[in-house]
């Protein structure tokens, strides 16, 4: 991540944790194909290569035939790291290759991509669809640069990142080498100048002969940058290609998805194949989800406050199957959507729900709790722990509503408890017999207990 290189390589200060740190890379951040997005670059007057889409060995042909160049090259359209190192599903290898624009060729080698999996260091081991190629024309490559803008908390504004060592791992460039980084903070208000595009070009060690052209390319990537809402603008490489020439050879694109109402064409590239299907899921219905490798369900209202409540399932020695904030404006739909997407984890062994009522009104949450308990036919313990506005309505609904679920007061009880239920769910799963919780009174003791019943 482009974030570790800023801590690494350039200073701006101390990485955050492991956990803030994966959490953090898995938002909700539009990312498009490469092709879609040399194509909105060409639209700002930057140099890209000549290329096209191919959706089948055909149309990869065609495409081929339209070239003027000797030679093309085949890019898998999959949005992951590390491409030209990856496997296809069907033994294949490489998701980018450089060929003679020979017919035969370019439809043997297309085909054995497009309709396949490409599996790269970032995929996991399914690997993600190829359902696209880009046909693109070769160019003659003299010396790769790295060039990047993204937002930077540390300078609070816009940081471009320059590198003399371009077609690279830009993290192992910053861990191996970090006087190969360079980096320009840019103010917000006064934009990007050529006289500072032109100096940083030279700090990157461009060539004297194409310091002009590069500051020209990276001035129109910045008004790219702040005109589309990009969160990240990535080129690797950024190549010289003649003796006063650059051009973007590369390119990976974010958009801040909080600016979809003012980027309708950018987000209709959206391609869902290449998400994961839970992250589809949540995003139609507001709810940020992100999975975890755990088996404890979480459905908490608030960041901070799903962070506490994950932190205290590992105190108590489990661990969460998810982080789900479902926000302060929830409503009951929201909150059954919610329990659908903790439950479609084979994994998860009980779910712990964690509301603090303020906007948030706990009788909603009360309300999509007792519908997903109803309609989902929940084999799972469901903890709930309300705190907050009308706490007292929700948990009379929760009592009356007949169903099979624990309240608790208090977050520590509350987490103490889904660990428990989660390791008698495990247990009864291996010995392959089904278990139900109800809470029972005990006259002699303060505390409900838990009294499981086997079938």
């Amino acid at each position: 991540m482009l974030s570790r290189v800023l801590g690494q390589g350039l200073r701006l200060g101390a990485r955050g944790s492991p956990a803030l740190t994966s959490l953090g890379g898995a938002r909700r951040l539009l990312n498009i194909h490469e092709a879609d997005s040399q194509e909105l670059m060409k639209s700002y007057g930057l140099n890209v290569a000549r290329g096209a889409k191919a959706k089948s060995p055909e149309e990869a042909v065609t495409a081929a035939k339209s070239m003027s160049t000797s030679k093309v090259v085949l890019k898998a359209q999959v949005l992951a790291g590390g491409r030209g190192k990856g496997v296809f599903d069907n033994g294949f290898s490489g998701g980018v290759h450089v060929l003679d624009n020979d017919e035969s060729k370019v439809r043997e080698i297309a085909s054995q991509m497009i309709g396949h999996n490409l599996i790269t260091k970032q995929t996991g081991k399914e690997g993600r669809p190829c359902n696209m190629i880009q046909v693109v024309e070769a160019v003659n490559v003299q010396k790769e640069f790295y060039l990047a803008l993204l937002l930077d908390r540390a300078a609070m504004g816009p940081v471009m990142i320059g590198s003399s060592q371009g077609g690279m791992d830009i993290e192992a460039v910053a861990a191996e080498n970090p006087d190969a980084i360079v980096k320009l903070p840019i103010d917000i208000d006064g934009g990007l100048s050529m006289e500072a595009a032109t100096n940083f070009a030279r700090q990157m060690g461009i060539p004297d002969s194409c310091v002009d052209s590069a500051a020209d390319q990276m001035v129109k990537l910045y008004q790219l940058f702040l005109e589309r809402d990009c969160s990240l603008v990535e080129i690797n490489p950024f190549a010289q290609v003649g003796p006063s020439e650059v051009m973007c050879l590369d390119a990976k694109l974010n958009f801040d998805d909080n600016a979809e109402f003012r980027q309708s064409g950018v987000f209709e590239k959206r391609d869902t194949t290449q998400e994961n299907k839970a992250d589809v899921e949540a995003a139609k219905f507001d709810l940020n989800y992100i999975q975890l490798d755990g088996n404890i369900g979480c459905l908490v209202n608030g960041a901070g406050l799903a962070m506490a409540t994950m932190d205290i399932i590992q105190l108590h020695g489990g661990s969460p199957a998810n982080f789900l904030d479902v926000g302060g404006g929830a409503t009951a739909r929201q909150v059954t959507e919610a329990f659908k997407l903790i439950t479609q984890d084979p994994n998860v062994s009980a779910i712990l729900v964690n509301i603090f009522g303020g906007i948030m009104r706990c009788d909603v949450i009360a309300e999509g709790i007792i519908h997903a308990a109803s309609d989902l036919d929940l084999s799972v313990p469901i903890i709930v722990r309300l705190q907050g506005t009308n706490r007292e309505e929700a948990k009379e609904m929760i009592a009356n509503s007949g169903l099979d679920i624990i309240s608790s007061d208090e977050l520590d009880d509350a987490a103490f408890r889904a660990v428990q239920l989660s390791k008698i769910v495990e247990l009864a799963r291996q010995a392959h017999v089904h278990v139900t919780f109800r809470e029972a009174e005990r006259p002699h003791h303060d505390d409900d207990v838990m009294t499981p019943y086997f079938t």
